[in-house]
């Protein structure tokens, strides 16, 4: 309550100079002891949610991209992507966003839209250089859009990347996902195992030649 709403005293002497200066110390110093603890009570809330949400983004214990151990089922993300574009989209699950782009010189690149930060949508700026950058508004991330590695503040690391195939109609598809950082092959390797043996040994992967031999097995 600060000195202003203080209940009118009761009728009585009024008090002396000193008494009144006394009493307005008390009232002023319990005031300001109320605000500080409420104050320090906040911001240590607040610091502790930011502190939880932080360790979860960096110890993974959050969703991310590429953390199936399967084949996700291939998603068409458009019917067309001309040089220059962008399209937001879902994959690998209906909840997990991501985003493809052209480059100038027609490649196409996919990443999740999720920045590695924590957890900030992630746009493309197409005006920023001749590949564009990928951008994350809520604390000045910066991606590069060629390769999902960080180039500017805060993110630890790079964009988890999804893999795309255009098909003769121009259609373009979403077929796989990587982790943060991890090599195509890997990836792929990963999550194809056991179940598209001739791919794994296009691909050289670990046990491959196993596969596919249990696959002739079974046949």
């Amino acid at each position: 309550m600060s000195v202003t709403e203080q209940p009118a005293p009761a009728p009585g002497p009024e008090p002396g100079g000193d008494e009144a200066a006394e009493r307005l110390r008390d009232r002023i110093s319990a005031d300001s002891l109320t605000t500080r603890r409420d104050y320090l009570r906040i911001v240590a809330t607040v610091s502790g949610g930011l502190a939880v949400g932080g360790v979860g983004v960096a110890a993974g214990i959050l969703h991310r991209h590429g953390d199936s151990e399967t084949m996700p089922e291939a998603r068409k993300v458009t019917d067309a992507l001309a040089p220059g574009e962008s399209v937001a989209f879902r994959f690998p699950g209906d909840e997990d966003r991501a985003l493809a782009v052209r480059l100038s010189d027609g490649t196409l690149v996919g990443y999740s839209a999720v920045c590695t930060h924590l957890a900030c949508a992630v746009l493309w700026r197409g005006d920023r250089g001749t590949d564009g950058e990928l951008y994350c508004p809520c604390h000045e991330g910066v991606f590069d859009a060629r390769t999902g590695e960080v180039t500017a503040g805060p993110p630890p690391r790079p964009l988890p990347r999804i893999f795309l195939t255009e098909q003769p109609d121009g259609s373009v598809w979403a077929i796989a996902t990587a982790r943060s950082g991890e090599p195509a092959r890997e990836a792929l390797c990963r999550q194809l195992g056991d179940s598209h043996p001739e791919m794994t040994r296009q691909l050289g992967c670990p046990g491959a030649g196993r596969a596919a031999a249990n696959q002739r097995g079974r046949t």
